[in-house]
């Protein structure tokens, strides 16, 4: 990476936030990891906050996947 770039967690689709906040939402209840109802994740391992970020990586995935190959399913599930 260039030293004038910087690293940012930018959404491509800004819109995309609420849906994502509910995946989070959905995959923290599957793992039975509650979610903070402040927001503050200061008191969680990376374990756990790692986990979440990892199978909300993998569900998109599988979406795309999905999407990709016309099949059914999508972000409506």
């Amino acid at each position: 990476m260039a030293n004038n770039q910087s690293r940012t967690n930018n959404l491509v689709v800004p819109q995309a936030t609420a849906a994502l906040q509910q995946l989070k939402y959905e995959i923290a209840q599957e793992l039975g990891i509650p979610i903070p109802q402040d927001g503050y994740y200061g008191n969680y391992t990376t374990r756990d906050t790692g986990t979440i970020g990892g199978y909300i990586t993998k569900r998109l995935v599988q979406i795309g996947e999905q999407q990709l190959s016309g099949g059914a399913g999508g972000a409506g599930r």
